[in-house]
């Protein structure tokens, strides 16, 4: 199962699904505090400024709820095949 979750509102999610037609459940981390527990959310920087902010990652758990792997840094465009490819190469 994929699921997707970040702190944006329901409804920036409901138009984002649309607009990539995502054929996964986008949730919602009001607050943040899925994110932070995951360690996704923390001091950023960027054009030599600081603040506080998402970082995109990838966890792949299994049945048992155990992190079996995480991907740090994802950029979108290549990431679901490449989850993909190793997914399958592990069976």
């Amino acid at each position: 199962m994929v699921l997707g979750i970040s702190t944006d509102d329901a409804k920036s999610h409901t138009k984002f699904v649309t607009k990539y037609q995502l054929p996964f459940p986008l949730l919602t981390d009001a607050g943040g505090k899925v994110a932070e527990s995951y360690g996704s959310y923390g001091l950023k920087k960027f054009m030599g400024k600081e603040y506080m902010g998402i970082s995109r990652h990838t966890f792949i758990i299994d049945p048992e709820g155990r992190i079996q792997k995480i991907y740090r840094k994802v950029k979108p465009e290549p990431h679901a095949n490449e989850v993909l490819q190793e997914l399958m190469a592990d069976g």
